[in-house]
């Protein structure tokens, strides 16, 4: 059922927002005692990233954040999220912080605060330091006791003035794309460790939580932002609805469960059981990743189709949307099909579907009732190019937001608490395995010059922000 196009109104309070990530942007990868990330290490391995392309520049945001703040400011935002490098803050990934590092983040912040605009820290968006991959990365327990320390260190330096904090950014890519189908840093194909990978984020994520409460105000909101995924079925056969059971449990249970619930769920032990013992989970785990939670993030961008793998022609290719990998994310689920679902896609070859962005609300807005929710991504890949008056004119982009946006408002109407929208990205940036070849943002940067240029999209999105409604459509032709 498609969107209405109708003036579509939101809640007073309600954030508007833009996200990025500290590799993606920033670039100084060698600057101020800042030392080599798993992203840095792996766009720098041959046949990693599209063209061998890597972020150590990315979009020089670490020399203009000034002026990126203006533009913010400029186009109505009233909430940014960003992550912090944790290299650039604790190079080693252990030991006392690089106050220099700090002070970029410091900076940022004040920045931000003099133009009215609330910051979210995103403490941990893939960037893990090197030399904790070296010393076994998230499928080792220590790392995750590392991540407490160095939430501490950046909680006790900006606590004062952030309130919103996320500790980790869509665990699930650092497990299962890292360490399962090995499209992401740190590129290991190794299903019994992606699944110790996320209980050790799991650990990271509650250990950090409550690093953070232990210096910080309680004012303070201290979240996680989950990509879980819409899990549809291709069919009500019983054979598909296991399918679709085992795969909820690999993209949502296996973090929901522990640090909503405080457990995961039976048929997820069962259906990996051939893999891993899970007794790597010791006492006390569950109630340590069991953390009470001020809100949560969702990262919503397209659903997951899925039959079992008798059920469909999938002509051998796992359509999950996650890059192309000979090994599975998915580890105990090769008797899984994905499937393309249908419809209009973006330049990423995702369906665009608003309606799995309501259900994802109302699914957490029944299983956490009472718990503020926020959409911390949500945004589209196009293929974007100046006209020859250099404007970006992106009416499918336009598009997009209006009718995930309209998903959002349809949501709040049938009682869920969402509180604020940060749409991905801000600007276009290095999107990982796929280099700068995939534009996300409403501002178009030109990667010769990084000139900045406010596409239509982000006019329009700044109409909305400041209206606190959705302005009319643009003609896509």
């Amino acid at each position: 059922m498609s969107e209405p196009i109708t003036s579509v109104t939101f809640p007073p309070a309600f954030l508007w927002g833009a996200a990025t990530s500290a590799y993606q942007i920033e670039g100084a990868v060698r600057e101020d005692g800042r030392t080599p990330s798993i992203w840095d290490t792996f766009s720098h391995t041959p046949g990693r990233t599209a063209a061998g392309e890597t972020g150590d520049i990315a979009v020089d945001h670490y020399h203009r954040y000034r002026d990126d703040v203006a533009l913010m400011a400029e186009l109505g935002l009233t909430a940014y999220r960003f992550s912090i490098s944790w290299s650039r803050v604790q190079p080693t990934g252990r030991g006392p912080a690089v106050q220099v590092g700090l002070d970029f983040y410091r900076r940022l912040v004040d920045e931000l605060l003099a133009h009215g605009i609330r910051p979210a820290i995103t403490l941990y968006h893939w960037d893990l330091p090197q030399e904790l991959e070296e010393a076994g990365g998230w499928p080792e327990r220590d790392t995750a006791h590392r991540f407490a320390e160095y939430a501490q260190i950046v909680g006790e330096a900006l606590g004062d003035r952030v309130e919103q904090w996320i500790t980790l950014n869509e665990p699930w890519c650092s497990a299962f794309l890292g360490y399962g189908s090995g499209v992401h840093a740190p590129g290991r194909t190794e299903p019994a460790a992606a699944l110790k990978a996320a209980h050790h984020l799991n650990l990271a994520h509650g250990l950090g939580a409550s690093a953070l409460r232990s210096v910080m105000p309680a004012r303070n909101s201290v979240a996680v932002s989950l990509n879980s995924s819409v899990v549809r079925t291709l069919s009500q056969d019983p054979a598909d609805l296991a399918a679709g059971r085992k795969i909820d449990d690999l993209a949502n249970g296996v973090f929901h469960g522990p640090m909503l619930h405080g457990a995961y769920p039976r048929t997820l032990f069962e259906a990996t059981a051939q893999i891993t013992d899970w007794s790597y989970v010791r006492d006390g785990d569950l109630r340590t990743i069991n953390q009470p939670l001020d809100a949560l993030g969702l990262n919503y961008y397209t659903p997951t189709l899925v039959s079992d793998i008798e059920s469909a022609d999938t002509s051998g290719r796992r359509a999950d949307g996650h890059g192309a990998s000979d090994h599975s994310p998915w580890p105990g689920a090769d008797d899984v099909a994905f499937l393309q679902t249908p419809g209009e896609r973006t330049e990423m070859g995702w369906t665009i579907d608003p309606t799995g962005l309501h259900d994802l609300i109302m699914r957490y807005s029944r299983e956490v009732p009472g718990l503020p929710l926020y959409v911390t991504e949500n945004g589209a890949a196009y293929d974007d190019k100046p006209d020859p008056d250099g404007r970006v004119h992106d009416p499918e982009r336009i598009a997009y937001l209006h009718g995930h946006l309209s998903a959002v408002r349809r949501a709040i109407t049938d009682g869920a608490d969402v509180r604020g929208y940060y749409l991905w990205s801000l600007m276009d940036n290095f999107e990982w395995a796929y280099g700068y070849g995939k534009r996300f943002g409403a501002v178009y940067v030109d990667y010769a010059t990084l000139a900045r240029t406010p596409k239509s999209s982000a006019r329009w999105y700044a109409r909305a922000a400041r209206t606190g409604s959705l302005p009319p459509l643009e003609p896509t032709a």
